[in-house]
């Protein structure tokens, strides 16, 4: 569980300087992780275009960001075969396995033949891409999550938090890319090529990622905890509900995320709103979960993590309603920014306190397991395919986003109070 910091206690200097390692080594491959997968949401238009030209402009687009959430489909059995690795060989084996994967799939995106000059094979390779890479996060949440906590003697939730301001910093990115992909080049340009350059950006993490991460030392809890035969089968046999109330509380996180990236091609094929301006938006939603997420983290540790995520659920429920008809009813350039940084306050609040709250519930031995199992889960079934429905359901209602929103958001408050009434979670 983790408390309120202990102002008494005294951190060696190798103990800090290990703890911030671990954070920069967590944090690089989790950066690759969301930077291709925000990409790859803002680029939907130009994909569709590309590699589905045969399909009608929605059903195209639709089947794009399925491919997207095709990924999701894969990643509870990463959850599985690399949460499980990483509690029998370690966070270190574990984590340099992840980044390797995602730098391959990333690398099968950024070089991919457009449908023009393969045919079908072109999309097999998007979906090839997706599923390695899906199977890759599966386990780096949970990994880089165990990683960062037990390298920390105190501050936990701080530490863990960076897990979302790298998130954070990659929205950023992605969406910087987005808005001047789409406000300095044309669509022929675009078209041509100029939409491989964030895959190729994102691909250069990979390499320094995985050289500090091999160059760490496995984490002083994981090398001192007792280890169990089985880790996978030792956590469905008396771990389970932790894993469901885990994957409940998922959700405002990853839906928060998921629709940030989906206003953007929300505003323009639904609003009439200029491309740019939803990248606009979801550069300041990046700004403000990269810059807030460890202010959170911080308070976290001092009151503990349900408050603060059960406060920022309950607001979010109550506002989506109002904040997406104000949205549809004078859709502006204004009013589509004031609508992502309500989101991105929200993802902040509820998502950075999250990581340490998932590895609070699971003991060591099986902890990587656990909070991939329960991570994967949640953002599988209430996050991944949300672009995908959503495309589905605007063309019937313009507020079905804060609908989705609102179902996901009380199944999260759900979740919470389970956490803090069974599981006597802060």
């Amino acid at each position: 569980m983790s408390v309120p910091a202990d102002p008494r206690v005294q951190w060696a200097p190798d103990q800090r300087r290990t703890a911030r390692k671990a954070v920069v080594a967590a944090s690089l491959g989790n950066a690759l992780e969301w930077f291709d997968i925000i990409i790859y949401a803002f680029m939907a238009p130009v994909i569709s275009r590309l590699f589905f030209p045969e399909l009608d402009s929605t059903v195209g687009l639709i089947v794009t960001f399925g491919l997207f959430g095709v990924s999701y489909l894969i990643r509870p059995l990463g959850a599985v075969v690399i949460g499980n690795y990483g509690d029998r060989r370690g966070r270190k084996a574990a984590l340099t396995m992840t980044i390797l994967l995602m730098t391959v799939g990333t690398a099968m995106m950024a070089f991919a033949p457009t449908y023009a000059t393969i045919g079908v094979a072109a999309p097999l390779i998007i979906v090839l891409s997706r599923l390695l890479q899906g199977f890759s996060a599966g386990g780096e949440f949970g990994s880089a999550t165990a990683f960062m906590t037990e390298n920390a003697p105190d501050r936990k939730a701080f530490y863990a938090s960076w897990q979302v301001a790298t998130q954070g910093a990659s929205m950023f990115m992605a969406a910087t890319a987005g808005f001047l992909l789409n406000t300095l080049i044309d669509q022929q340009t675009l078209d041509a090529g100029a939409w491989r350059l964030p895959f190729v950006f994102g691909l250069m993490i990979g390499p320094v990622g995985l050289w500090i991460r091999m160059h760490m030392d496995d984490t002083p809890e994981f090398q001192q905890a007792e280890k169990v035969d089985s880790p996978l089968l030792a956590t469905f046999r008396t771990h389970m509900l932790r894993v469901l109330t885990g994957a409940a509380c998922v959700g405002v996180a990853t839906m928060s995320v998921y629709l940030i990236t989906y206003l953007p091609t929300f505003a323009q094929r639904n609003l009439g709103l200029p491309p740019w301006s939803g990248y606009a938006g979801a550069i300041v939603a990046g700004l403000i979960a990269l810059i807030g997420s460890p202010f959170v983290g911080m308070l976290a540790d001092r009151v503990g993590q349900t408050r603060i995520m059960l406060t920022a659920a309950c607001v979010g429920l109550v506002i989506a309603y109002p904040m997406f008809w104000l949205l549809t009813t004078a859709p502006t350039v204004a009013t589509l920014i004031v609508a992502e940084i309500i989101l991105g306050t929200l993802m902040a609040l509820y998502f950075a306190p999250l990581p340490s709250l998932l590895a609070a519930m699971y003991p060591v031995a099986i902890r990587t397991t656990g909070m991939s199992l329960a991570y994967n889960i949640g953002v599988t079934l209430l996050g991944g395919f949300a672009p995908t429905v959503l495309a589905w359901l605007v063309t019937y209602s313009l507020q079905a986003p804060s609908y989705y929103y609102m179902g996901v958001a009380v199944v999260s408050i759900i979740g919470l109070v389970t956490a803090r009434r069974v599981f006597d979670m802060p």
